[in-house]
């Protein structure tokens, strides 16, 4: 009898403990499920909302960086205002529903990515729950920036050809995709592909790093542990003036090997390409061909990126707790 009474306090006991086990592993999957679900969904916010409001800024700039026009802020006023008489004012926004279909699933990936390899990262050196230091910092964004190029690099080769193209050669995204493929081959939706990986990792390792060292210096010194929605925006557009100067030259050689099928070019390499800008139009004009441009729109893009972002965040964060404390 006595066995049988051990025996039954063990079962007892096993069927008190599993249920626990498994609920508290289940609610910590759950957990995690919705901080990548409320990354995804901040991240597609901050990136339509920024390139949205740049767009007509974004166009003129392409249209400079694949041909050999010298660019001015003169010369791009003038654009601007040609485009709006001839074609309209929603005409400046061409090509944003490219962007859209492309920058929402980047943006959703990088900003999520972002935050998985901070966490894989602050586990790796120790600084689980900490701000991470200045090198696992920059991997986080370059790795961030990396995986979200990876997977989106065909939508944003068309964003670029419908940006420079009349509306009658490509009529939507789809017929791009048709056209491409059919007249210049599948591999053409990766032409420029190495310069845009190459560009990527200074640029979104200098924007992640730049943006969260700002935060923590912030913190550190006011005390308060987290910045206002200007401040934020100041931080971005710090983040955003860093990372595009440093990456702005293979902006330009992708863009010429994106739309060298509808501008009349053969470039077959990095390199060749930039020689053949250099021979034509010199290193500062030609390399740096509407950076002045990039310092207006990147700041106030990658601001508004970065600030939505957070806000986002901490909105749906607020949400789901209230939701809870309800129930």
């Amino acid at each position: 009898m006595g066995n049988g009474v051990r025996e039954g306090q063990v079962d007892f006991q096993q069927q008190d403990v599993e249920p626990i086990t498994s609920t508290h592993l289940s609610s910590e999957d759950n957990q995690e499920k919705k901080k990548v679900l409320n990354s995804l969904m901040s991240g597609a916010l901050a990136g339509a909302v920024a390139k949205t409001a740049v767009a007509p800024l974004d166009r003129t700039k392409i249209m400079f960086q694949v041909s050999s026009k010298r660019f001015s802020a003169k010369e791009a006023y003038r654009l601007i205002y040609r485009t709006y008489l001839n074609e309209g004012f929603w005409s400046l926004w061409r090509g944003n529903s490219a962007t859209m279909v492309r920058v929402i699933p980047y943006a959703a990936i990088q900003f999520c990515a972002h935050e998985e390899y901070k966490q894989l990262l602050g586990s790796y050196y120790g600084f689980q729950g900490k701000a991470l230091t200045p090198f696992p910092r920059f991997i986080a964004g370059s790795l961030a920036g990396t995986t979200a190029a990876m997977l989106t690099y065909p939508l944003d080769m068309v964003r670029a050809r419908m940006a420079v193209t009349p509306k009658e050669m490509y009529s939507n995204i789809v017929h791009v995709f048709i056209r491409i493929s059919r007249e210049e081959g599948l591999k053409t939706l990766y032409r420029g592909f190495t310069p845009t990986i190459l560009g990527v990792i200074p640029y979104a390792g200098l924007s992640f790093f730049t943006y969260e060292t700002l935060k923590k210096l912030h913190a550190d010194h006011s005390g308060k542990s987290q910045p206002s929605p200007p401040e934020r925006l100041l931080f971005g557009a710090c983040a955003g003036l860093i990372g595009q100067s440093a990456s702005y030259p293979l902006d330009v050689v992708r863009r010429r090997m994106q739309t060298a099928g509808v501008m009349g070019h053969t470039y077959s390499s990095i390199l060749l390409t930039m020689q053949e800008i250099i021979r034509e139009e010199g290193l500062i004009r030609g390399l740096y061909k509407g950076l002045s441009m990039n310092w207006v729109k990147g700041p106030i893009a990658v601001g508004i990126s970065f600030t939505t972002f957070d806000l986002t965040q901490i909105l749906l964060r607020k949400l789901q707790h209230s939701t809870n404390v309800e129930r």
